[in-house]
């Protein structure tokens, strides 16, 4: 099932690039452009990344650094 129909991405394809460590709707955008155009997909990709588990999540749930493990492009937006 498409996702993104400006862009043609699906529900796997939001799956995967979380399974790859993608956590927010901004990161599934850098990953495959999805919400990127008109948005109306931002909660549908909100509620997929709502149902699984997040690699930095749960280091934040074990009280580690969460931002050291981030692509220096996202330290940036973070600031």
């Amino acid at each position: 099932m498409y996702v993104c129909s400006c862009f043609g991405v699906t529900e796997a394809q939001v799956k995967k690039h979380a399974e790859d460590g993608a956590c927010t709707p901004r990161q599934i955008a850098s990953a495959s452009k999805a919400g990127t155009d008109c948005g109306s997909c931002v909660r549908r990709i909100q509620s997929i990344l709502g149902r699984g588990t997040c690699p930095r999540r749960e280091l934040v749930d074990q009280g580690r650094p969460v931002l050291s493990d981030l692509p220096s492009a996202d330290l940036e937006e973070a600031a």
